[in-house]
Formats: C-alpha cells, sequence, structure tokens
C-alpha cells in the first residue's frame, strides 16, 4: 500500500542530497534555455561538474514558442552538427536553412544534458553573486523564484563554483547585478552593459559567437546575454546561434578548468 508520507519522504531527502551535493561545482549555470543547455551538455560531457539553476518551471527558454507560438525553430549550417548531437530531428530547405520542431529540440537537450551529468534545478533564482575579495565571481546567490515573484523577504543561500555562466538572456541578469553591486568594469567596449539593439537576424547570428566569453573574472555570457551586454541585435526564432554560443563558452571554460 502506498503511504503519503512516505513519498514525501522520498522526495524531501532525495532533493535535498542532491542539492547539497551541488553546493560546490565546477561551473554555475544561470538560465536553461538553449545557450545554457549547451553549455551545461559540453562541460559535463568532459567530466566537469555542472549545476544549472532556472527561475521557471520548464526549461528551454524561448525555444518552446519557436516564432510567435509557431512551435517551428530555424538553424543554419553552422549549428547542424550540435544539433546532431542532440539526436534532434531536422528538415534542410534552401540556402543552407533547416527546420526542426521546438517541442523536440527542448526535450532532445534538455534529456542529453542531464544524462551527460548536469543538474538541473528549476524553480530556483538567481539573485546574486557570490564573491571573495570582490574582485572574482566565485559563485551565486540563490533563492525560491516563488519567494521572488511574492516579494517575500526570505534570505537566499549561497553555492561556490569555479566558474559561473550567465545564460539569462535578454535581461543577463547576473551581468547587471556585478555591473550595480561590484560596480566591475566588464569586457565590453564601453565597460558597461549596452543593450541589445533591435531585430537583425543576420547581424545578431554573426556577432553572438565573438562576443560570447568571460564578460568579468570568473564570469562568462552565452545566449542572448552576450548579444545584450556588448549590444548587438537580436535574432528572433533562429537558434543556431545559440547553441554555438554555449558551445563556445563551454570550450574555453573546459581550457581553463583542464
Amino acid at each position: 500500500m502506498l503511504e503519503d508520507t512516505k513519498i514525501t519522504e522520498l522526495i524531501i531527502k532525495n532533493y535535498m542530497k542532491d542539492l547539497c551535493d551541488y553546493l560546490h561545482s565546477d561551473v554555475a549555470i544561470a538560465g536553461a534555455g538553449p545557450a545554457g543547455l549547451t553549455a551545461a551538455y559540453y562541460l559535463a560531457k568532459e567530466g566537469f561538474k555542472v549545476v544549472i539553476f532556472e527561475r521557471r518551471l520548464s526549461i528551454g527558454g524561448g525555444m518552446w514558442g519557436g516564432g510567435m507560438m509557431f512551435n517551428q525553430l530555424v538553424f543554419q549550417e553552422e549549428a547542424r552538427e550540435i544539433f546532431d548531437e542532440f539526436d534532434v530531428d531536422y528538415k534542410k530547405h534552401d540556402q543552407d536553412y533547416y527546420t526542426a520542431d521546438s517541442v523536440l529540440s527542448v526535450t532532445s537537450m534538455g534529456a542529453k544534458t542531464v544524462k551527460a551529468g548536469a543538474k538541473i534545478f528549476n524553480l530556483i533564482s538567481a539573485e546574486d553573486v557570490h564573491v571573495k575579495g570582490g574582485d572574482r565571481v566565485t559563485g551565486l546567490v540563490i533563492n525560491w523564484s516563488s519567494v521572488d515573484m511574492a516579494g517575500l523577504h526570505v534570505d537566499p543561500m549561497t553555492v561556490e563554483a569555479k566558474y559561473v555562466i550567465d545564460a539569462t538572456g535578454h535581461d543577463c541578469n547576473i551581468v547587471e547585478v556585478v555591473q550595480n553591486k561590484l560596480k566591475g568594469k566588464l569586457s565590453s567596449d564601453t565597460g558597461n552593459i549596452k543593450g541589445e539593439k533591435s531585430m537583425w537576424a543576420d547581424s545578431g547570428e554573426k556577432a553572438l559567437i565573438p562576443h560570447t566569453g568571460e564578460v568579468y573574472p570568473g564570469l562568462y555570457v552565452t545566449g542572448m546575454a552576450a548579444s545584450a551586454v556588448h549590444g548587438s541585435h537580436r535574432m528572433g526564432p533562429i537558434f543556431g546561434g545559440m547553441l554555438l554560443s554555449g558551445r563556445k563558452a563551454a570550450y574555453e571554460i573546459i581550457e581553463k578548468l583542464k
């Protein structure tokens, strides 16, 4: 006979064990969108300890909705090998355009990332950064997303990591904390968050990879967070650059961790 309290006990014990296991990681990622998932996958695949904190109930960021809730997404030839890596089926069209089902893409990416060894905690928001000495990001300060949404005064807790990735999307929440609280000079050409420009897919895709990287000691930006920090154009429902950006961030951190 099933016991309700036994079900509760198993959930609490296993969750708390997982959370304690990831208080110290090689890489902590804020945001489980396409760039964050890709970065986590390639890092975990190399054997590094990776944790993602996703503020929403679901992972995948904007991929679920494709373009304007038409759940199809587009990517270009350069990103095809990453979609192959994630076992996503796709169709090829003229001039090296590819389309894929957005729901299949997210579910495949999520499954492969977790099976590679990355841990995802959803419904947890990163509200601050952890620093030692004030000149390097050394972790994240986290709280339940529901606490933030309800406006409750509940103190957060801390996780430490050798590197942090801001994959929070357009708002670049983690970099904003560094800019506003640490008064840190960023790697953008102004030293500050420039803010993303209006839609221009070709320009945005080309700029994204060069803009992906360490923006402050210990802190990397990827995906739309990189676009926002460096002031490049938004791309809309084309996702090749997002995956390429996540992979680039992972590769750069892998070289440093080795």
